[in-house]
């Protein structure tokens, strides 16, 4: 079966070779990373926002694939501004490592679409689906901590025995849909940020025997940090 483009790498150059070697530590973001994680899931859950009414344990399996499959996709093309968190490299590596498990989820979702609406509607209902799916993950003023935890799980994907990649999706998904809420007071700041250079005045003046005159002191330090 020929997968559709979501599923194609990012790039042409596929990094399996990331599964034979060990991975660094990742990437910190926060200085205190808050806690996300919830219990497992299995998809039937509001709060998951798999959202396949009448769908069978094996249907709901595969929707945890596709949000998941879709989650590090939107991660691929969102957190390149931090590279240690290997979004791309791992996103590509999930797909080679898992295209037999997420090919078969596929399938299984053309076919809930086509059983819930019928085969021409229930296309387009897959199409519009897959374009939510998408749209559910994608985030501005969450993108750090969105980042970091896809990163963490995409790292976690990626040496998931081949057919288990659904368990990663049961036990992270609900993490993920943590994420998506902003943790900014717990970012790493630049310490570079919010600081000025300040020169004592150079005016030949303004130094008697190397020294700095009061005056010239004085008008320095009330110019300090303006």
């Amino acid at each position: 079966m020929t997968l559709p483009t979501a599923f194609r790498p990012l790039s042409a150059l596929i990094a399996g070779a990331v599964l034979a070697v060990a991975q660094p530590a990742g990437a910190q973001l926060f200085w205190q990373p808050a806690d996300l994680s919830t219990p497992p899931v299995t998809g039937a859950e509001p709060t998951s926002g798999i959202n396949l009414p009448g769908a069978t344990p094996a249907e709901l399996r595969a929707g945890l694939l596709w949000h998941l499959r879709a989650s590090l996709n939107v991660a691929a093309l969102q957190c390149d501004f931090e590279p240690t968190l290997l979004t791309v490299s791992n996103y590509n590596a999930m797909l080679a490592h898992h295209d037999a498990e997420l090919g078969n989820a596929f399938k299984v979702l053309g076919d809930y679409f086509k059983r819930t609406h019928g085969a021409g509607p229930g296309q387009k209902q897959f199409d519009q689906y897959g374009t939510r799916t998408y749209s559910s993950y994608s985030t501005v003023q969450a993108q750090t901590s969105f980042c970091q935890v896809a990163g963490k799980i995409g790292r976690e994907a990626i040496f998931a025995p081949r057919g288990s990649l659904y368990i990663v999706a049961q036990n992270r998904l609900g993490e993920l849909r943590n994420s998506l809420v902003a943790q900014v007071e717990r970012v790493y700041g630049n310490p570079g940020y919010g600081f000025v250079a300040s020169v004592p005045p150079l005016d030949k003046k303004c130094w008697k025997k190397g020294v700095l005159v009061a005056k010239c002191a004085a008008t320095w330090e009330k110019t300090r940090g303006q």
